[in-house]
C-alpha cells in the first residue's frame, strides 16, 4: 500500500529552504521529492520506531529567540502515539536542560528520534499541545525520515536516574578547556535551529538535526566553531532556517563520562567557491558558530555507550 505524502497545497519547505534548494540547483527535484516523502501524520512504522526508543533529540527556542538542542530520556515506550498525528512524551528534562524553561503549551518544537546503533533516525516538528504531569504532548505538523550517513554507530545501557537529580552546573559565554576538550573530540553532536514567521505557513517551525564526521571535524577558533558541511538529503532544513533566521544550538555529548555541553549562538554559512571551503575534504560548504552563551552539566547523562563504529562515509573526508 502507498502511504500519502504530502497533502497541503502550499510547499511542505518555507521560502529559506526554497531559497537554498534554488541556489544548488535542486528546487523543482527537492520540491518534487519533499511532497512524496514529507508527511502530516506519522505513519504506523515511525509509530512503532519511536516506541522503541530510549532518548529523544528536542529542539526549542528561547523567549530571547535563541534555539537549544536538548535530550530527553526514557524506558522504551516513553514516547506514544495516541494517533497518528500526536505523540506523547512521558519524560522530563534532565536537570539544568534549557528545555525545563522553554517547555510550555503552544510552542513550537522539533523532535529526532535517532538510534545509533542502528542508524535509523526519523525527524518531527510540531507544537506542544498540552503539558500533563508525566510530560507533554505534541501535535505533529510535519514528519520524515532522514539517511544514515555520516552516524558513528554507538550501542548503549539505560541506567536508572532521576532528571532533577542536582549534578555539576556552570553557564558560560566563553569556551572553557573542558568544553574545548569535549568539542575538540567530537564525532557527533546535534544542532537546532528555527524559523518561526507565520509566513512559512505550514514549514515553520524548529528543526533538530545531527552532524557527524571524523574525531576533530569540529574546528576552534577562539568561541568560533566551524564545522564542515557534506552531500546529504537536500532538504536544507538546517541551512534554510540559517538562511532567514541566522541563529542556532548545539548540543554535544560526552559519550565516555555523561557531560552535556549545551550552546546557543550565531549562525552563518561559508559556500563553496570560499577558499576556506576546500581546507576540509570533502566537504561542499562550511558552518559557523559564533558563540553567545551555554551551559556544561557534568554526568547528567544516565546512558553509557560502546566505542563507535564510524560511517564509511566519513572515508573521503577531513582532516583539517
Amino acid at each position: 500500500m502507498t502511504i500519502p505524502g504530502w497533502q497541503k497545497a502550499e510547499s511542505p519547505f518555507h521560502s529559506g529552504e526554497q531559497a537554498i534548494q534554488a541556489r544548488l540547483g535542486g528546487r523543482e527535484k527537492m520540491e518534487s521529492f519533499g511532497r512524496r516523502v514529507i508527511r502530516e501524520f506519522l505513519p504506523e512504522q515511525h509509530q512503532q520506531f519511536y516506541a522503541q526508543l530510549s532518548y529523544l533529540l528536542v529542539g526549542t527556542v528561547d523567549q530571547q529567540g535563541n534555539p537549544w538542542a536538548s535530550l530527553l530520556i526514557g524506558e522504551p515506550g516513553f514516547i506514544a502515539t495516541p494517533s497518528d498525528r500526536k505523540l506523547h512524551i512521558a519524560a522530563q528534562p534532565l536537570y539544568g536542560d534549557p528545555l525545563a524553561n522553554n517547555l510550555a503549551v503552544g510552542i513550537d518544537i522539533g523532535f529526532l528520534g535517532i538510534e545509533l546503533h542502528t542508524r535509523r533516525r526519523n525527524r518531527v516538528n510540531g507544537v506542544v499541545s498540552a503539558i500533563a504531569p508525566d510530560g507533554f504532548e505534541v501535535q505533529v505538523g510535519q514528519t520524515f525520515g532522514n539517511c544514515p550517513k555520516y552516524i558513528q554507530a554507538r550501542q548503549f545501557d539505560l541506567s536508572a536516574f532521576d532528571p532533577t537529580e542536582t549534578q555539576p552546573l556552570q553557564t558560560l559565554t566563553t569556551l572553557g578547556d573542558r568544553d574545548r576538550a569535549l568539542i575538540a573530540a567530537a564525532d557527533t553532536f546535534f544542532i537546532a535551529t528555527a524559523y518561526q514567521a507565520e509566513s512559512a505557513g505550514a514549514a515553520k517551525g524548529v528543526d533538530v538535526s545531527h552532524r557527524g564526521g571524523n574525531p576533530g571535524f569540529v574546528r576552534i577558533d577562539g568561541n568560533t566553531l566551524t564545522i564542515p558541511d557534506f552531500t546529504g538529503n537536500c532538504y536544507f532544513n538546517t541551512f534554510g532556517n540559517i538562511e532567514v533566521n541566522p541563529r542556532a544550538g548545539l548540543l554535544f555529548i560526552d559519550f565516555d563520562y555523561g557531560n552535556l555541553l549545551y550552546l546557543t549562538g550565531q549562525a552563518e554559512v561559508i559556500w563553496d567557491g570560499n577558499p576556506e571551503v576546500a581546507t576540509y575534504a570533502g566537504a561542499e560548504r562550511l558552518f559557523k558558530f559564533h558563540l553567545m552563551q551555554g551551559i556544561q552539566v557534568q554526568g547528567s547523562l544516565p546512558l553509557s555507550w560502546s566505542s563507535p563504529e564510524f560511517s564509511r562515509f566519513l572515508q573521503e573526508t577531513g582532516p583539517w
